[in-house]
């Protein structure tokens, strides 16, 4: 499935980025134009039931297959969030990006994942202003607004296509590419001893302090910081 973009800046460099569940391209509106100030054509993808993209079957395969189906091969940089990073280790073997960035990926649905079922997290789709804020304090109310909109177009099947899948370690066995796994503090998707799993297995694992699970939402800063290495300076 061809997918619906948006892109930010016009740089030599190319950057990916892919959502995580219930996003769309809008959850990355100030990493799409800090990125374009460092050089970079940032495309950002809808996954298939999010956003302006189309609807059908889901399952991490088929977001993976959409992907590159969608995006150039061998952009300088490919980042994705949660559900988005599931699917860019899926893909990144046909992406061929020069680096990777795997912001709190979605590589082992346990925990208070597994506990709540995809059945909570579908219901999620009707979430009043009030919880949403209640859950991310740290967010910008901008945040807030566009986390409402992108729900409002969200198809909540595609949370509960990935019901087979809790309680499954989905932990790459080798970085396919450089890559950097950025983890929220806690990380309810990633452990401490899979953390240093990643780590024996040749990714780079960085912890942005205090930041909960969409990082560049909870803490742009620290986000930004933790990429230092992997993107330009400005």
């Amino acid at each position: 499935m061809q997918l619906h973009t948006h892109t930010w800046g016009a740089g030599d460099r190319v950057a990916l980025l892919i959502h995580g569940m219930m996003a769309d391209h809008r959850t990355w509106r100030r990493v799409g134009p800090a990125l374009a100030g460092r050089g970079y054509r940032v495309i950002a993808v809808d996954l298939r039931g999010h956003g302006a993209s189309g609807r059908g079957e889901y399952g991490p395969e088929l977001f993976a297959d959409d992907v590159v189906e969608t995006l150039p091969t061998g952009a300088d940089l490919a980042l994705g969030h949660s559900l988005g990073g599931l699917a860019l280790s899926l893909a990144a073997a046909r992406l061929k990006p020069k680096r990777a960035v795997f912001s709190d990926p979605a590589w082992h649905l346990a925990g208070p994942a597994e506990d709540l079922g995809a059945e909570v997290f579908a219901r999620f789709k009707s979430a009043p202003r009030e919880q949403i804020r209640a859950m991310n304090p740290r967010w910008e109310e901008a945040d807030v607004d566009v986390e409402l909109e992108t729900l409002a177009l969200w198809d909540e099947s595609t949370a509960l296509s990935l019901a087979p899948l809790l309680g499954t370690d989905l932990l790459p066995a080798a970085p396919v590419v450089p890559s950097l796994v950025q983890l929220a503090d806690p990380s309810f998707l990633i452990s401490p001893e899979r953390a240093a799993l990643l780590e024996e297995r040749g990714f780079e694992v960085r912890s942005v302090a205090g930041a909960g699970h969409t990082i560049h939402r909870d803490d742009f800063d620290g986000f930004m910081a933790s990429l230092e290495g992997w993107v330009p300076p400005l």
